[in-house]
């Protein structure tokens, strides 16, 4: 289903929109666009039947855009409203300006009502694209209220109060709820929502302090300029009759008081006074307030370090408890080191299991099917079987001189190079024969099972990393779990597993003959037994029912010996009694 939808109404109106399933979320439905506008039209037919209309999925990208444009207005009003009340300076050289943004912003306003009737809403999973069932759901909803609270024409007031008195605009300040909609989106789209939160935290500050410090001038002002040394000096200075030195002025001694510096004159009077308890106990509300915001991002940052990465403490504890050696402390912290540095993560299964086995599939294979792609011996198989094995695969890392395997090992799993260099060594780990690079493979002979094989399911050589090595792991388990299904793939594998036994001389054919005649034996032995036991089935069956026949006979039987013994024992009891 697109972002924005479209819908060709006829009468009666359908409620509820199909989904298009072969869409995916994300996508557009594919109607011509029209130029400068939000919304979709569906192509005009010539049908006079048909009215043509768009809905905003709240969802979509469209919908998200127009609340990013929302912010502006809401930020505009929170900010400019109170610093043009209650510094008249300002209101009053820049009539001209605030009057033009106002009045665009009450568009905006204006038109974010029309957005929200042009929003669909889910019912029962399914986008309801109905206007007028979204209309009514709209209107019912306390959403619709405050907007309309927020573009009652109170402006009128400027005919009985003067026009400049922008504190009859205070009602635009009830479309907030837009402003925390908007964030909470970016939060969830953002690439870094943990920088998004500080900077919102930043943005929040500054905007408590900015209404503190226009709240302090205007108290001075009540009070009166330089009247103590509390309040703003007296505005007859020149050094501090300019707007912008009344504002930075106000805005540092408020900085001061909310940070709880104390650095501030002694209140003299008791608005003064009051005005400092208010503000102390904000300070200390804010405080906490941002603590605990830090600590969230601090834990979130921290949480999602140990979900990528390993726990580096508990294992240096447990290295230390155990008085490992200095040598091996030292590769696991340049193992550890490496990870973080570079970006690695080996428990990528476990980030990913919450979602859906689909989209699950679709990353992973988005992540490392190129990879995959370039294994020779993969090269020739289904999407499908790619698909399945791209799940399975585990990623691990090796450092510098670590070996993967050694000659001798049992196999139980092969190994894809994704990134690094690996060496086929000597006995002696120093001689190298031949080096490994990205998109090669070893170890598949040993997990294929192929018949003949001389060496059975042992490593014939071994492997060791010259630097950090990220390889993929495929155990045996899981690649005879998934060959299950796709039994002509199975095939493939073996016939090219065999032709690399033939080129190391390692199948021993005669031997692959026999056990081919052995496991063709045993499956005629299988066969006859399996005949067998099916014979004996239907024999069983057979005795069972005649048995089960012949209790219900003899049931049956019982039951009629009885009643003619209670009918004799009757009739002796009637003859005993006549006279």
């Amino acid at each position: 289903m697109g972002n924005l939808q479209y819908r060709e109404q006829q009468l009666p109106p359908l409620n509820y929109q199909i989904p298009d399933l072969g869409q995916s979320n994300g996508e557009r439905v594919k109607t011509k666009r029209r130029r400068g506008g939000i919304g979709t039209r569906a192509p005009f037919d010539g049908s006079l039947n048909k009215k043509k209309t768009w809905i905003l999925d709240p969802s979509g990208t469209w919908y998200y855009c127009w609340l990013n444009v929302m912010v502006i207005p809401v930020l505009y009003n929170w900010i400019i409203l109170i610093c043009r009340s209650c510094f008249s300076d300002l209101q009053q050289r820049y009539l001209t300006i605030w009057l033009t943004l106002d009045y665009i912003c009450d568009t905006f306003y204006l038109l974010d009502i029309v957005v929200r009737f042009r929003t669909g809403v889910l019912e029962h999973g399914i986008l309801v694209t109905d206007r007028k069932a979204l209309c009514k759901h709209y209107v019912k909803t306390s959403a619709f209220r405050w907007d309309l609270l927020s573009l009652l024409p109170t402006d009128l007031l400027y005919l009985k109060v003067g026009i400049h008195t922008p504190t009859m605009r205070w009602n635009r300040l009830f479309r907030i709820p837009r402003l925390f909609e908007a964030f909470d989106r970016t939060e969830t789209r953002i690439q870094y929502p943990n920088a998004f939160r500080i900077c919102k935290l930043i943005l929040y500050v500054f905007i408590v302090i900015h209404w503190n410090s226009c709240i302090y001038f205007a108290l001075s002002s009540y009070i009166g300029f330089g009247k103590d040394e509390w309040v703003y000096p007296n505005i007859s200075d020149p050094d501090f009759a300019r707007l912008s030195r009344q504002y930075l002025y106000s805005f540092y001694f408020s900085t001061l008081i909310l940070t709880t510096v104390g650095d501030t004159p002694p209140p003299y009077q008791e608005e003064e006074y009051l005005f400092m308890v208010v503000d102390f106990l904000i300070a200390v509300l804010g405080f906490a307030t941002i603590m605990g915001s830090m600590s969230s991002v601090i834990s979130n940052m921290n949480s999602a370090d140990e979900a990528f990465y390993p726990n580096h403490d508990l294992v240096k504890l447990y290295l230390q408890m155990h008085k490992v050696n200095k040598s091996l402390k030292r590769r696991i912290i340049s193992w550890y080191q490496h990870l973080q540095i570079n970006k690695k993560m080996t428990n990528e299964n476990e980030i990913l299991q919450n979602l859906p086995e689909r989209l699950r599939a679709e990353v992973a294979v988005s992540v490392h099917l190129p990879t995959l792609s370039k294994v020779p011996i993969f090269q020739n198989c289904e999407k499908s079987l790619l698909e399945e094995l791209v799940l399975k695969l585990q990623p691990q890392v090796y450092s510098p001189g670590e070996y993967v395997c050694k000659k001798g090992d049992i196999g139980r799993e092969m190994y894809i190079i994704k990134e690094g260099k690996l060496a086929v060594v000597a006995d002696d780990g120093v001689t190298e024969y031949v080096r490994l690079g990205e998109g090669q493979y070893f170890g598949e002979i040993s997990i294929l099972n192929i018949k003949g094989n001389t060496s059975g399911n042992r490593r014939t050589a071994n492997i060791k990393s010259i630097g950090y090595s990220d390889l993929f792991c495929l155990s045996k388990e899981d690649l005879k779990e998934v060959l299950i299904e796709y039994p002509d793939a199975k095939a493939i594998l073996e016939e090219k597993g065999r032709e690399i036994l033939i080129k190391m001389k390692k199948l021993d054919e005669n031997l692959a003959e026999e056990l081919a005649a052995k496991q063709l034996e045993m499956e005629n032995k299988v066969k006859k037994v399996e005949k067998n036991l099916d014979a004996l089935q239907t024999r069983l069956a057979r005795l069972l029912a005649e048995l089960e026949s012949s209790a219900l006979k003899m049931t049956y039987r019982i039951e009629h010996l009885e009643w003619e013994t209670s009918l004799l024992e009757d009739c002796e009891i009637e003859g005993s009694e006549s006279p």
